[in-house]
């Protein structure tokens, strides 16, 4: 969707240092990374298939990186590892957000941030009720996907302070399926 590589290519090149992508499948991201600021990168997934999809695009871009196989909720790096996580439509999937938030907090150096693009929770009660009816169906269908999830709130309940933030709706998108919350967080 052309709205949503507006909306990567916009958040992507925040990430800056040493960056962990979690939920890295696909590799679709590489292509907006500001390789000036980036130290190293490291990706993170579950799925075998996309992780090969991600180191056949990451080889094409000339990207030195380790991606590696796992899940957020056991994430295996040492304390204070990284200066950003960045994720794109990742929260949404994970099984436990609070866990994941917490090992965001672990891996990440004093004064590192996270860096998010995610759709979630709508703010308005007619899309809001439509994601609550649809979610049980739609986590089926959209490989665990919570459509309901409180990002931002989320987030914020698990030990970080938000910074440039903020949320649309996505053009063209059902109101239900299109709100998207995105920017940068910081331990707190």
């Amino acid at each position: 969707m052309p709205a949503v590589m507006k909306d990567r290519s916009e958040i992507v090149p925040r990430a800056s240092g040493k960056v962990l992508e979690l939920g890295c499948g696909g590799g679709i991201n590489l292509q907006f990374y500001d390789r000036s600021k980036v130290e190293s990168l490291t990706g993170l997934d579950p799925s075998a298939e996309l992780l090969d999809y991600t180191r056949s695009e990451a080889k094409e871009r000339g990207f030195d990186m380790e991606i590696l196989d796992g899940i957020g909720e056991a994430m295996p790096f040492a304390d204070a590892s990284f200066d950003t996580v960045l994720t794109t439509f990742t929260l949404c999937s994970v099984q436990d957000g609070k866990q994941v938030l917490k090992e965001m907090r672990r891996v990440l150096k004093p004064g590192g941030k996270i860096v998010f693009l995610e759709h979630g929770r709508a703010p308005d009660k007619g899309p809001e009720k439509w994601q609550q009816r649809i979610e049980p169906a739609w986590k089926h269908i959209a490989g665990g996907c919570h459509l309901h999830r409180p990002v931002s709130k989320l987030i914020e309940a698990n030990g970080f302070t938000l910074g440039d933030n903020g949320g649309h709706y996505a053009p063209k998108t059902p109101r239900w399926l299109g709100w998207m919350e995105f920017g940068e967080a910081r331990p707190s």
